[in-house]
């Protein structure tokens, strides 16, 4: 499954971007970075997963399997909205139950509006 070419995050520029600026919201197996934009774009998203989750073949894996739990989510995110996904170590060896509920959890955290102090 491949995330349609306008909701994916392509440069560097955008990355940097989001994980400056955006809201973050950490779980065991990932880390969500989300940056609220301008409506009527579409929300678009992008992962970064490390050596760290494993060799080319588990990176890959991992990189299949978050994409499509992103691109069920994609439709859910408010307009203009960019995430990034960082996946951690332990992502690699994870169920996709396991990662789709860390998922949808960072989610929420970095959405939820923030509370003044």
């Amino acid at each position: 499954m491949v995330l349609p070419k306008a909701s994916r995050l392509r440069t560097a520029t955008d990355f940097s971007e989001v994980v400056r600026r955006g809201r973050r919201a950490s779980r065991s197996l990932l880390t969500v970075h989300a940056l609220p934009g301008a409506a009527g774009v579409p929300a678009r998203a992008g992962l970064v997963v490390s050596k760290a989750v494993g060799n080319s073949v588990v990176r890959h894996r991992t990189s299949r399997r978050l994409r499509h739990l992103l691109l069920d989510r994609l439709a859910a995110l408010p307009a203009g909205t960019r995430v990034v996904v960082r996946a951690s170590a332990q992502s690699g060896s994870a169920s996709s139950s396991a990662l789709a509920g860390d998922l949808d959890a960072a989610l929420g955290a970095a959405l939820r509006p923030r509370t003044p102090r």
